[in-house]
């Protein structure tokens, strides 16, 4: 199916994939990045998945959330009757489980279930016992255990049920994993279930502080950021998919599991406006610990737990989605180079200390004086920059304003928080890239800021130039380069991260890609900074109906295919989403905050 034809079901630990005809195609089990998966999403039906739909013709199908849950009903209407879905993840003490409610709505439906379980990215065909009433699913270290009232029976390799619910009648199944050495745990009330999630997450809504306008679409992005936290350590990954392509048939396919140290401002940033003051302080000390170390060995990220070896490989196994390979798993572009990272951490611990999200005990800030310390010189070297290009390394003009950003926060918490550094000389190193930036960084034929120094290209990232103080809004090189940026990477209305024809100059991958959803809510943040807000403003309601039926983003959208593409739902689309509606709804929103090094209203 089209990617926006999924929701997301999660239980702060890992997340599930359920389509809109009733299957769940996609479950990562225990973890985010688990082997233990299914991968119908990436392949063919062997390759695992657990549907439930009616077995005759499907008329017309409806599906929501309840309220602002993660609790997911669907209904589908046939020649017989109505039939509904209900799917959710309990927020776990101990195994992950998926559990679903099959409920007559009306008339007398009949049901198929299928079962088909394949671990390892549906390479692993596993051990199928019936045992004390319930299935057991056992392949090496992973075992599966569904229990239902139903009857089930074998079918080709696949688990099998078929049943009929009548208005009224309700059919239970509950799906959990554990390790196979240990017993199964012990079944609970499937309705039960539902009713404790549906009450767990209608809590935790209920904190949002947003009371303004767009407060659904803003709602429904935190939940999406709450599903894609990892609660024990605090991490959020950037999707809970790998390979869901950013072309349609091509090859730009990478595994988005991962917590990326780019998201750090903004995530911490949209949780603190909206009052989820706990929630950035778990997301900081998740940062601290993954950045610990040799500065020099900095990554632009790590796993859920702050894991750093990354290593990728190739399913071959897989055909991908919508033919798009290699499947890839693991992420290479752990091992880069990008300066902006050290500006992203800084900037982040900056904005944690003025916004006070958790008590400083001095061990951020002489992490903070390493990291600096590495830049004074390091900050001159060429880098892979924020897009992660396979090319050759490059003096990308984002990474040196993001250098800067770097030793703004030290002075800033020098001058204005009475932290302890060489002011004179970070001052002295500051001015030095400023100075440089705007001497190699300006294309004077282009008349913008270019991709890289010596460069005629357009980037998006150089949208970031305003929102985080380099240069004020009204300065007359911003607004040749935003204005440059909205003429020349615009594509349907929305930004490109790069002008299509260079982009296998720039990453070495052939074909095009799709808009960069996060670029697009920069750009509305620019134009409110630049007091066009009118245009600010269309542009968010613009890309507010990219959403699914359900308010999920991707990564990316195809203007061409029309359609939702890359990783998804997308943590970096959605917090571009939150804080772009508090900056066109607050007269000091997250932007004057970071820009000024300040906390926001």
């Amino acid at each position: 199916m089209r990617i926006e034809d999924y929701a997301i079901i999660g239980d702060t630990h890992t997340a599930a994939l359920v389509a809109r005809d009733g299957s769940i195609d996609w479950a990562c089990l225990p973890r985010f990045d688990s082997p233990a998966c299914f991968a119908r999403l990436l392949g063919s039906a062997k390759h695992g998945y657990w549907r439930m739909a009616p077995g005759g013709t499907v008329t017309a199908t409806r599906r929501r959330y309840r309220g602002d849950t993660l609790v997911l009903e669907t209904e589908h209407d046939t020649a017989e009757g109505t039939v509904r879905i209900t799917d959710c993840m309990p927020v776990r003490e101990h195994h992950p489980e998926i559990a679903r409610l099959v409920e007559g709505v009306k008339g007398r439906v009949p049901m198929r279930m299928e079962l088909v379980v394949r671990y390892d990215y549906g390479s692993v065909l596993p051990w199928v016992r019936n045992l004390d009433g319930r299935l057991s699913i056992v392949a090496g270290p992973d075992s599966l255990c569904l229990w239902t009232p139903v009857e089930t029976h074998g079918e080709d390799m696949t688990t099998v049920s078929e049943f009929c619910v009548t208005e009224g009648q309700v059919a239970t199944f509950t799906l959990a994993w554990h390790p196979s050495h240990l017993p199964s745990p012990r079944p609970t009330d499937c309705r039960f279930i539902v009713a404790e999630t549906e009450r767990w997450w209608a809590a935790w809504s209920a904190r949002c502080t947003h009371a303004g306008e767009w407060r659904e679409a803003v709602v429904r992005s935190l939940v999406t950021l709450k599903a894609l936290t990892y609660h024990p350590t605090g991490g959020i990954v950037a999707a809970p998919t790998t390979s869901l392509p950013e072309t349609l048939g091509g090859n730009r396919n990478w595994d988005y599991r991962y917590c990326w140290l780019r998201d750090a401002t903004l995530t911490l940033q949209s949780l603190m406006t909206a009052g989820y003051r706990t929630e950035a302080a778990a997301w900081r000390e998740w940062l601290l610990r993954a950045v610990a170390g040799a500065p020099s060995q900095l990554q632009i990220m790590y796993g859920a737990a702050g894991e750093r070896r990354l290593d990728e490989r190739e399913i071959d196994w897989l055909p991908g989605y919508e033919a798009s390979r290699p499947v890839r798993v693991g992420n290479a572009a752990a091992g880069q180079y990008q300066l902006d990272v050290y500006g992203e951490v800084m900037d982040s611990l900056h904005q944690a200390r003025v916004l006070k999200v958790a008590r400083d005990d001095g061990s951020a800030w002489a992490l903070q004086s390493a990291l600096v310390g590495f830049l004074e010189d390091g900050w001159r070297q060429p880098d892979d920059g924020l897009w992660e290009v396979r090319g050759p390394r490059r003096h990308f003009t984002h990474s040196k304003v993001m250098a800067w950003v770097a030793l703004d926060r030290a002075i800033k918490g020098v001058e204005d928080l009475g932290l302890q550094g060489p002011l004179e000389r970070w001052k002295a190193v500051r001015s030095a890239i400023h100075d440089e930036v705007l001497a190699r960084g300006w294309n004077d034929h282009v008349g913008a800021f270019t991709q890289y120094y010596g460069s005629d290209k357009l980037d998006a990232s150089l949208l970031m130039i305003p929102l985080v103080g380099f240069l004020k809004p009204d300065d007359k090189r911003v607004i040749a380069t935003v204005e440059a940026i909205g003429a020349g990477l615009s594509q349907d209305g929305f930004i490109l991260r790069y002008q299509a024809e260079s982009s296998s100059d720039v990453d070495g991958l052939s074909g095009r890609e799709g808009a960069f959803l996060a670029c697009s809510f920069w750009m509305a943040d620019a134009l409110a900074l630049m007091g066009r807000e009118d245009e600010a403003r269309a542009l968010f309601e613009k890309l507010l109906a990219l959403r699914n039926d359900l308010g999920l983003l991707s990564e990316e959208y195809d203007p061409v295919a029309r359609r939702l593409v890359g990783n998804f739902p997308q943590a970096f689309s959605h917090v571009g989403l939150i804080n772009t509606a508090f900056n066109l709804t607050q007269s000091s929103g997250p932007t004057h905050g970071r820009r000024k090094g300040k906390a926001g209203s």
